[in-house]
């Protein structure tokens, strides 16, 4: 097992801790990480986009000029793709982008997104994340004790409102649980900072 240090929130080293390596040191898939962040933006989009074809738009019913004599080209109706203010010619319309993948994919993905951050060093384990009120001020300036200003996951074993409140407003910074985080937002951030206690249920889970 890979030995991590844990930190508590004022930046101290306050010991190590060891971490699975059937969750946070396997050989990284990047199809499986691939095809999860595509499943997972397929899957966010509303599918409400919608145009009209020629048989939607309104008028059109006479021939705007007689066929012959005019010297311009034959034309039927003025709501052909080719007039100004016709109909589209192959018109999106609403539907769900929506598809399913393998849980073992999903898990694959997920365990290698983690062994990612442990790699590249992103990864911050606190021994304890703790806030008696919400306090902006005061999350801002534990990031800024972690160097973790930028893009910042939050990782938390159980919900906290005054976590969730302290990092709202914070531009670049997400909370989410154990239990709801997934694979593209752990990419999307630079710094993954979780908890002990988090890290025990990922492992729960994922090993």
């Amino acid at each position: 097992m890979a030995k991590v240090s844990v930190l508590n929130m004022a930046g101290e080293n306050v010991g190590e801790m060891d971490i699975n390596d059937n969750v946070f040191g396997i050989e990284m898939n990047q199809y499986a990480v691939h095809e999860v962040v595509k499943n997972y933006l397929a899957n966010q989009r509303q599918g409400t986009q919608s145009a009209k074809t020629r048989s939607e738009v309104r008028g059109g019913g006479r021939k705007p000029f007689r066929q012959k004599g005019t010297g311009r080209a034959r034309q039927g109706s003025t709501v052909a793709p080719n007039h100004v203010g016709g109909g589209v010619v192959f018109a999106p319309k609403p539907r769900d982008y929506r598809y399913s993948i393998s849980k073992k994919l999903k898990r694959l993905a997920m365990k290698s997104v983690l062994t990612s951050k442990v790699v590249e060093k992103e990864i911050i384990i606190l021994e304890d994340l703790i806030m008696e009120a919400p306090k902006t001020k005061e999350m801002v300036k534990m990031l800024s004790t972690l160097k973790a200003e930028k893009k910042a996951l939050i990782v938390m074993g159980h919900r906290d409102e005054n976590i969730i409140k302290s990092a709202a407003n914070i531009p670049g910074v997400t909370t989410t649980l154990v239990t709801t985080m997934n694979v593209y937002e752990i990419i999307n951030h630079n710094s993954f900072i979780i908890t002990k206690d988090a890290v025990h249920k990922i492992e729960e889970v994922y090993a």
